[in-house]
């Protein structure tokens, strides 16, 4: 493919771009991807707000060149040339996702590495099975507070709340302070009046339990970060307790609430309700594909002019990871619907290099249960309204359901199932 020439342009001098945000905006976002690839090849210009542009990767091959090379290209917003010349609004919208944070999400090379190790070794010190039991419990107890009224919302009653409880519960907080917790994180990512001080609040919280730990030690992620000698103070452990909550919550959300809601609405796995063919790991497969939680991750910053599939990335130029375009890059499939490949899991929604996400395998463990443990409890379970009706919380970042109004009978409390 020949990138026209007009987009060979630097970022700086284009007009006119596609706003990032027309890519979740609409019913068909491979639409939008496929027109952008037309015009502009794998790597395309689009505008994040009005006067602030970025580059939008949504070739496969070049997500992994961007994410493999920290040397060429950096987490770290400080790197981003609308940090420094004025080009971003101080009330920007933009500047949760993009602003420097001293977490191993936003640092490289050897500090990230220093930052990322605590976390993956607690996601590895995970059990299972007594991770499944605990996650089982949650969910019984969640759905036991709405299931007496045969009807639901299942993002806000449900999906909104079991993983940031599930990841809770692994850092040792009580239910009082576990709920306390996943209001205070609601509130800070509402972004609004409130959201500082719903920050004081979690991180009173983690003070609490930190303290708690150091006094007497447990077998939890808490007792693990403050013990583990890469964390060399306070401010260091709570940003790692932060990014695991907030990943588990926001990620974690959005994938139960996207196969929840397809399970409900497409007949192929609507059938698995009446005994069909294809099951709850088939439905997170062809999410992970098709409508990850994040459709475009931000962001990873130029630090040297180079080109990329023909485009010429200036030094400072933002670059956003278009991972559900990246799933379906033409060139990587045998295929035209690369999510109806049954037991592929290439996809990019865990990301991929030296950042790609530390703790895939519990967070679908946490998926899985709290979407089986629906199906499981909610007898009947149907949508509320026609699937034409569901619409998404608008972000240009992603596609997460607003709402999923459910019908089932209902049905008394009930004690979680063991195994």
């Amino acid at each position: 493919m020949t990138t026209p020439t007009a987009a060979r342009r630097p970022l700086a001098e284009l007009t006119g771009l596609t706003p990032l945000a027309a890519t979740t905006a609409c019913p068909d976002p491979q639409h939008v991807f496929g027109r952008l690839r037309a015009e502009h090849g794998p790597v395309a210009p689009v505008e994040l707000e009005p006067g602030v542009h970025a580059w939008l990767v949504m070739g496969y091959p070049e997500i992994l060149t961007v994410t493999r090379q920290e040397q060429l290209y950096s987490c770290d917003p400080s790197d981003w040339s609308a940090q420094h010349d004025g080009s971003l609004p101080a009330d920007s919208l933009l500047r949760p996702m993009m602003s420097p944070y001293d977490n191993a999400f936003f640092v490289n090379g050897e500090r990230h590495r220093r930052l990322r190790a605590p976390i993956a070794g607690g996601m590895a010190e995970i059990d299972q099975r007594a991770m499944r039991r605990a996650v089982t419990a949650l969910c019984t107890d969640v759905i036991g507070s709405f299931a007496g009224r045969g009807e639901a919302d299942l993002v806000a009653d449900y999906a909104a709340i079991v993983p940031v409880l599930a990841v809770a519960d692994r850092f040792g907080l009580n239910a009082v302070e576990s709920h306390e917790l996943q209001a205070g994180l609601a509130a800070m990512f509402a972004w609004g009046a409130d959201a500082l001080a719903a920050r004081e609040r979690v991180m009173k919280i983690l003070a609490d339990v930190l303290a708690a730990r150091r006094a007497v030690p447990s077998d939890d992620l808490t007792t693990y970060f403050a013990e583990h000698p890469n964390l060399r103070d306070d401010a260091e452990i709570y940003d790692t307790m932060v990014l695991v909550l907030v990943a588990a919550n926001e990620n974690t959300m959005s994938c139960i609430a996207q196969t929840l809601r397809l399970m409900l609405t497409d007949e192929r796995f609507a059938g698995r309700l009446r005994g069909g063919r294809l099951g709850v790991d088939d439905a997170i497969d062809e999410v992970l594909w098709r409508d990850p939680p994040m459709t475009n991750a931000p962001a990873r910053y130029a630090l040297r002019d180079t080109e990329l599939a023909g485009q010429p990335v200036r030094r400072g130029d933002a670059l956003i990871l278009g991972l559900t375009a990246a799933n379906a890059d033409p060139r990587i499939h045998t295929t035209g619907e690369p999510w109806r490949e049954v037991g592929n899991r290439a996809h990019l929604s865990w990301g991929a290099g030296p950042h790609a996400c530390p703790a895939q395998v519990p967070a679908r463990l946490i998926i899985r249960t709290a979407v089986e443990t629906v199906l499981h409890l909610l007898p009947g379970v149907r949508l509320a309204v026609p699937p034409e009706k569901l619409e998404s919380v608008p972000s240009p970042w992603g596609r997460t359901p607003r709402s999923i109004p459910v019908r089932f009978a209902p049905v008394a409390r009930q004690q979680p199932a063991t195994d």
